[in-house]
């Protein structure tokens, strides 16, 4: 199957990339790191004018969407220019909220929804099963908490027929160190203000933690295709024995395999972000995860002693590969997801021959 971006769609990339390219979004990252976020709330608000935030909400809600598609095609560019910040959580309570208004219970849609959706707001989200830490919970206004989805569910699959409760977490609580520098952790402070409960708040857990899923699949598809292109650029540049090392046949084999890690990974994304299906969501997170961590491998390889240093903006797209190969379902987890998604037959004989 061929997946090919309307027009309208092709559009709305051109215009983030743009943006984004102009931005001089390593320096926002850096400072984001460093514990200054008024340049990244900055980029937030200009993302917002791109109605980006908003494909995550309901119309009722002042939103877009939801809009599955145009929001992958948004987060691949989000992690092909770096940005940091909870922009996966941001869009995974939205949708989180949206899920609970359609299901009766529309007042925390009502009360944070439009905030999320205009940008002026920026939201943290853990979920059963998940991980425990938040991202960048000193940044965000918002700090949601879903609890008591059953024992060990996992995010992506929480059964209806649970019963959960969402809170609002206060603020406060130490940040903790990362391999991502801009990409902060906390545990979300017990207690707050509980804002529904029942099944309900179950079944919208478990759509969110999907939506996070694909989400941060794309942008893992972003962050290599980033990795990638700085590597081809660099090795056309770097010369060993009077020529560029790029010339060398065990170069162009790493980049062509990293390439095509990518390539098929694609596919995959586009395929998860029509059918929102557990197993397609759960293989384009594995393959993509995967893709984007080869990629920085590739990266670090190919550009020698240079590319550990600090210095170097390469250093922003490493540091996030690993963090988002593992983050809203590590590679076993989704493994175990898409085998769960497999026919019986099909999943019977593939572990017993």
């Amino acid at each position: 199957m061929r997946f090919l971006p309307t027009g309208e769609q092709s559009e709305f990339v051109r215009v983030l990339r743009s943006l984004l390219g102009a931005a001089e979004v390593p320096a926002t990252v850096r400072a984001w790191a460093a514990g200054d976020h008024g340049p990244g709330l900055a980029l937030w608000s200009r993302l917002a004018g791109t109605g980006l935030w908003a494909l995550a909400a309901p119309e009722a809600y002042e939103g877009l969407g939801p809009l599955p598609v145009e929001l992958a095609l948004g987060f691949v560019e989000l992690g092909r220019a770096g940005v940091a910040g909870p922009v996966v959580e941001t869009a995974a309570a939205a949708v989180l909220l949206g899920e609970l208004a359609g299901r009766g219970e529309d007042g925390p849609a009502n009360r944070f929804l439009p905030g999320l959706a205009g940008g002026g707001a920026l939201a943290t989200l853990t979920l059963p099963g998940g991980s425990p830490y938040a991202v960048d919970p000193d940044a965000a206004r918002y700090r949601f908490r879903v609890a008591g989805a059953g024992p060990g569910a996992a995010p992506a699959s929480v059964s209806a027929s649970a019963s959960a409760e969402l809170w609002l977490a206060p603020g406060g609580g130490e940040r903790l160190a990362s391999l991502d520098p801009a990409r902060g952790l906390g545990l979300p402070a017990a207690g707050g203000e509980l804002l529904a409960a029942g099944p309900a708040v179950a079944a919208a857990a478990g759509t969110a933690a999907r939506w996070a899923r694909l989400l941060t699949a794309a942008q893992c598809l972003g962050v290599g295709e980033a990795l990638l292109a700085r590597t081809v650029e660099y090795v056309k540049q770097r010369s060993q024995f009077g020529a560029p090392v790029g010339s060398f046949q065990a170069v162009k084999h790493r980049l062509a395999d990293t390439l095509l890690g990518l390539e098929f990974a694609r596919p995959l994304v586009w395929a998860a972000a029509l059918s929102l299906s557990d197993a397609d969501v759960a293989a384009a997170k594995l393959t993509a995860g995967e893709a984007a961590y080869a990629a920085a491998r590739t990266a670090l390889q190919l550009h020698g002693a240079v590319g550990y240093t600090e210095e170097l903006n390469l250093s922003l797209w490493l540091r996030k590969a690993r963090p988002l190969r593992d983050a809203w379902g590590g590679p076993s987890q989704c493994r175990a997801e898409v085998v769960r998604g497999l026919p019986q037959t099909t999943a019977t004989r593939r572990v017993t021959t």
